[in-house]
């Protein structure tokens, strides 16, 4: 896993959206640049679907959802849907897992404002739904929670 740098982080806010509210609707689209290792968040009611590239589906998607009084933050990863053969998912989902905490500390760091002002977000839980066509990697796991992470 990289090493996470503040300085390689760019936020953008759509829709209304602000640095402290709402929390339900709020989504994440995280993506990157391979060239330059920059990461760009965009925090809105919606996903940034026009900062999605169709052909790597690489991005980190999440949001905050709450059932039964109780918040969580759902992610979604795009392992294949297929579009790839098996062993290419299987590297997918090996990078996804690797890179995933960088791209959660990008998150909790990016949106830390609204942290700072619900403190009890870092103690909700986190799911991460991967999303495939194998059945071997269509999963939702437990991954903790914001609080947990070493930012």
């Amino acid at each position: 896993m990289s090493k996470f740098n503040p300085e390689k982080l760019s936020v953008q806010y759509r829709n209304g959206m602000t640095a402290m509210q709402p929390v339900i609707p709020r989504r994440y689209t995280l993506t990157h640049s391979d060239d330059t290792g920059d990461l760009f968040l965009t925090i809105g009611n919606e996903y940034a679907w026009d900062k999605v590239n169709p052909k790597m589906r690489d991005e980190v998607l999440g949001e905050w959802r709450m059932n039964g009084g109780y918040v969580y933050y759902c992610v979604y990863l795009h392992i294949d849907q297929g579009e790839y053969d098996q062993n290419t998912a299987a590297k997918r989902m090996e990078i996804f897992k690797r890179e995933l905490p960088l791209a959660l500390t990008a998150i909790r760091y990016g949106d830390r404002s609204l942290f700072n002002k619900y403190p009890n977000l870092d103690n909700a839980m986190i799911i991460v739904n991967f999303m495939s066509t194998y059945p071997q990697f269509n999963r939702q796991e437990i991954w903790g929670t914001f609080g947990s992470m070493s930012i």
